[in-house]
């Protein structure tokens, strides 16, 4: 598997897993805006990421995990949105996670859209 290819299946792997193993921060991102619980999207977003990343990990399906994975990072910008909202008041260090997570969504859809070719 190429190199850029397995960083990227890894990084979502990693972290569609942690969505089941330690759910609770990412309940906390869910935008209120969406229907339902926020665990049900912290899972179905656990479930999507571990998807992107084994289509990512197959070269068959690499081109169309790439341009799924970067349909996935444009969709999870709003909680990015929202943990920068909510944080605005936290500790420096929690502030600099959150406003941080903002610009990094774009070079991980430019990463993503570069495995797709």
């Amino acid at each position: 598997m190429r190199r850029d290819a397995a960083g990227l299946a890894g990084l979502l792997a990693t972290t569609g897993v942690l969505h089941f193993v330690a759910p609770k921060p990412f309940d906390g991102i869910v935008p209120r805006s969406l229907p339902g619980s926020p665990r049900t999207w912290t899972y179905l977003s656990g479930v999507a990421e571990i998807a992107v990343a084994a289509a990512i990990a197959h070269p068959r399906t690499r081109r169309a995990g790439g341009l799924a994975a970067a349909a996935l990072f444009a969709a999870v910008f709003p909680a990015n949105v929202k943990m920068a909202i909510d944080w605005r008041h936290a500790p420096p260090a929690q502030r600099a996670i959150a406003y941080g997570r903002l610009p990094l969504q774009a070079p991980l859809i430019a990463w993503a859209l570069r495995i797709r070719r």
